[in-house]
């Protein structure tokens, strides 16, 4: 039997990539869970395998397309244990024709299941409760009893969801685009943003031109960093520290951490400092809820390191940094940093963070302003540190200073709680014995 194998679900938020690589070929005999195609996603490269084997009937898609969730990529004549799984994606792929009828007998039952539709009426303006009675000739809303509760359980109204199946019929896909489309594009964000109407002019006027499309990372940069400088009120304050003994003692232990298969860098010691500061001031790991009026603190430390790649700007998040030590941040950053550039870090490898940490020292300058890694709170710059006279103990002497710019959602967080914060890390990086090194 012939089966069509469509672009699964990748993630949250994942609804397209870019494929850079099919790995089968017409003929090819798979099996299951083989990987047959390589997509690049928004931040990642993914191998993506077919849940079922066989031989490959036809290929259709093919490298440099564009391939959303639910796109054709194969046609295999299956073998082996594989019907069950074309049976759901068949039954997925069935209710505009089979729930259609059921839909109008218990027509009148639903009323009463929808208890939360008071929650659903909150997204628009609340209806009236004489009205209740009048709206039961909405529910024709051509949509599957799984996706009703679905759509009970994101709190949407289902008659206000655009359907794009067969006849108008409203899939599971069709109500959480909705509810992205609700999310992401608030009117109190339009204002902010650069008008997308407002037309180039014709360089080529003035000489050659070349125009190339825009690779996934780069869109989802542009499109994040759009969204964090119009909704965040940026400021960024700034500060240096002098790391003279902290420079002195990374040069003592990177042995130590080399024979770890990793470098000790200031970025892994700044990420055990930030994790320290973040307890002692914990809205700087905070996130604003702006229509709920409400800040989630969060109690996990997940700090995310920006990576140069020849694709963009990656930012792969460590996990409770706050629990290990540097040499221990120092290679699991290593490992995490070779992954984005080799194009292997996953999804979850991104997801997470509570801060950002992003350090351009070693390419040079001497200060820059880092946009905000929205939705969190606040993110610091580490530029490259310089020999400089200091006046210390009545006499100036040359130190080691380490310009930092911390970056910070002005909603969330006072001017003089950032200023109290990056003197602390300053003063924590000026005291190199105090850190965990190994313990």
């Amino acid at each position: 039997m012939a089966t069509e194998f469509r672009l699964p679900e990748l993630g949250e938020n994942i609804e397209s990539g870019d494929v850079l690589k099919v790995l089968v070929s017409v003929g090819d005999i798979i099996a299951p869970n083989q990987a047959v195609l390589e997509l690049e996603t928004d931040k990642a490269t993914i191998e993506v395998p077919s849940p079922f084997g066989g031989i490959v009937k036809s290929v259709h898609v093919k490298g440099g397309e564009k391939l959303k969730v639910g796109g054709l990529i194969l046609t295999v004549e299956e073998s082996g244990g594989a019907p069950a799984v074309r049976k759901e994606e068949t039954k997925a792929e069935a209710p505009p024709k089979v729930e259609r009828k059921p839909e109008k007998t218990p027509e009148v039952r639903p009323e009463p299941a929808r208890a939360p539709q008071p929650a659903a009426a909150v997204v628009a303006s609340p209806p009236a409760p004489t009205a209740a009675g009048p709206q039961v000739a909405r529910e024709a809303a051509p949509a599957s009893p799984s996706v009703r509760r679905l759509a009970r359980e994101l709190s949407v109204d289902i008659n206000e969801v655009a359907g794009s199946g067969a006849g108008g019929h409203i899939t599971e896909e069709d109500v959480k685009a909705h509810v992205r489309s609700t999310m992401t594009t608030p009117a109190a964000v339009r204002p902010g943003a650069p008008a997308p109407t407002v037309p180039l002019p014709d360089f080529s006027k003035w000489g050659e031109i070349e125009r190339q499309p825009m690779r996934a990372v780069r869109r989802k940069t542009a499109a994040h960093l759009s969204y964090a400088w119009s909704t965040i009120p940026h400021v960024t304050h700034f500060d240096k520290a002098d790391i003279t003994e902290l420079e002195q003692l990374r040069k003592q232990h990177e042995d130590r951490a080399e024979a770890g298969g990793a470098k000790l860098t200031v970025t892994a010691i700044a990420m055990k400092v930030i994790a320290s500061a973040l307890r002692m001031f914990p809205q700087f790991a905070s996130s604003m809820d702006l229509p709920r009026e409400e800040l989630i603190y969060k109690k996990y430390c997940h700090i995310g390191v920006a990576v140069d790649t020849d694709r963009g700007l990656l930012v792969p998040v460590i996990r409770d940094v706050d629990k290990k030590n540097i040499l221990e941040l120092s290679a699991e950053l290593a490992l995490l940093a070779e992954k984005a550039r080799n194009r292997k870090v996953t999804p979850e490898d991104m997801e997470g963070g509570v801060f950002t940490i992003t350090n351009l020292g070693g390419i040079g300058g001497t200060n820059f302003s880092p946009i905000v890694n929205s939705p969190e709170a606040a993110i610091l710059g580490i530029a490259r540190a310089r020999m400089e006279p200091v006046f210390v103990n009545g006499m100036f002497q040359p130190r080691l200073m380490l310009p930092l710019s911390l970056s910070y959602d002005h909603r969330v967080i006072d001017g003089a709680d950032a200023a109290r914060f990056l003197r602390w890390v300053a003063e924590a990086l000026e005291q190199p014995s105090l850190l965990p090194l190994e313990g």
